[in-house]
């Protein structure tokens, strides 16, 4: 019996559906991870980036995010530290959400000093060692940070799986 094939419309209808982020990583001149606080949601300390617009792609989205989060014009080109996906999470996120984290360098005092946030996105920026990092993030964020950490260091992109709360 030969296989009937569906108009590609017909067949993307069938398939699982979801939403893609990407940010930079970025570390100070003490390799210390610089981080921003959201001002939503439990899950407060994130890198700068956020959701993809239509017809971006994900680096076009990490940079432009950048700088509408910091003011941070990344000039850099593409580097991958680490693909995540996470499961949808009922609905407060009703569909998978697939993350991009690339690596944004090192920014010196000055480019950190010169930082602007969107206040209605972040209310403060800090770097810490992971050390600290893992004293104010939750484990499951915390978790996120330290195998970015690891791939920027080591030079191997990682994937990371995250599962929906409970």
């Amino acid at each position: 019996m030969a296989k009937t094939w569906l108009p590609p419309v017909e067949y993307v209808a069938t398939l699982p559906k979801a939403t893609a982020y990407a940010c930079l990583y970025f570390t100070d001149t003490m390799n210390r991870p610089f981080q921003l606080r959201s001002v939503y949601g439990s899950e407060a300390w994130q890198w700068p980036g956020g959701n993809m617009d239509p017809g971006e792609t994900p680096w076009q989205t990490a940079v432009r995010e950048c700088r509408e989060e910091t003011g941070i014009e990344f000039p850099g080109e593409p580097r991958l530290l680490g693909a995540h996906f996470l499961e949808p999470c009922g609905e407060d996120w009703p569909v998978n959400h697939i993350g991009f984290i690339f690596d944004g360098g090192t920014l010196t005092d000055e480019q950190i000093a010169g930082v602007v946030l969107d206040p209605e996105e972040h209310a403060e920026y800090r770097v810490h060692t992971l050390a600290e990092w893992e004293r104010v993030m939750t484990p499951r964020n915390f978790q996120r940070l330290a195998h970015i950490e690891r791939a920027r260091r080591e030079g191997a992109a990682v994937y990371l799986e995250t599962a929906a709360f409970a």
